[in-house]
């Protein structure tokens, strides 16, 4: 039984180490002072796409959001995006990285804002909406936001533009 075990897992290793789409360890160094992907600090809600990788980190004794380049292998600079006064969670990056995507919790509202890298302008695009809102998502060429708002007591998915308008998606005939 232990050789049939062995062949198994043999079998296993080297189909899996194969495949393109099993999980594979990016070999990154902790460096202390917070340029790498790895560091000694708390990295929260990593999200991929492409060649990018976005996350808050406390690096800096609060919340920020942190994009690291794979090609690259280190941090990139996001001037205009991290502020004291904002707890940012659960970013999302375009596949070409210009466009990051996260809620934040700013004076105790929460809202969902969009970073444009080229531009270094950080938009709310949920100022408008009296709704308690989180976890978004950016479509890959970060065109389009979804995220969750708590209207009328419920959690509902919305869907909006990068600019910040709502979009009117076609209703299911029940």
């Amino acid at each position: 039984m232990s050789i049939w075990r062995f062949s198994l897992y043999s079998f296993l290793i080297s189909t899996l180490s194969s495949c393109a789409a099993y999980p594979r360890l990016l070999n990154t160094p902790v460096d202390p002072a917070g340029r790498s992907l790895n560091s000694p600090a708390a990295d929260l809600s990593p999200s991929i796409s492409g060649r990018y990788i976005v996350f808050v980190s406390e690096r800096e004794q609060r919340q920020d959001i942190y994009l690291y380049d794979q090609q690259n292998q280190r941090t990139i600079a996001l001037p205009g995006l991290n502020a004291l006064d904002t707890i940012a969670e659960t970013p999302s990056v375009s596949t070409d990285g210009r466009y990051i995507v996260f809620a934040g919790n700013r004076q105790g509202r929460s809202g969902i804002f969009i970073y444009d890298r080229e531009t270094r302008q950080l938009r709310n695009l949920t100022e408008n909406l009296n709704a308690t809102v989180r976890n978004p998502t950016l479509s890959a060429n970060g065109s389009t936001v979804a995220f969750e708002a708590n209207l009328n007591g419920q959690w509902d998915i919305l869907v909006y533009n990068r600019d910040g308008q709502p979009l009117d998606l076609p209703t299911p005939v029940r």
